[in-house]
């Protein structure tokens, strides 16, 4: 299994963005639980298997510059089907 690479691109008292990238197929953030709120932005789009925390997985297709948001306590692992990227910002305040 590839990792996906986390770029931290502003991380202070308000909020903290990174960008996501998934290299390959298969890439993966590794399982993870959000402490924030949340908003994702798709770069280039792209379908990926979540895992929840119980061990179930769905299907997810992100569509490039349509963000969506998530929420605080949000358990999961993000696997890409294809090279993919996306940035997260995660509300702290």
């Amino acid at each position: 299994m590839t990792t996906a690479r986390a770029d931290i691109h502003i991380d202070d008292a308000g909020i903290r963005v990174t960008t996501w990238s998934f290299d390959e197929a298969g890439a993966a953030t590794g399982q993870h639980v959000h402490e924030y709120d949340y908003v994702v932005i798709p770069v280039t789009g792209g379908t990926f298997t979540v895992t929840e925390a119980d061990g179930t997985t769905r299907e997810m297709t992100q569509r490039v510059g349509s963000p969506y948001r998530g929420s605080a306590g949000t358990d999961h692992d993000v696997r890409s089907t294809s090279v993919a990227s996306f940035v997260e910002v995660e509300l702290k305040t």
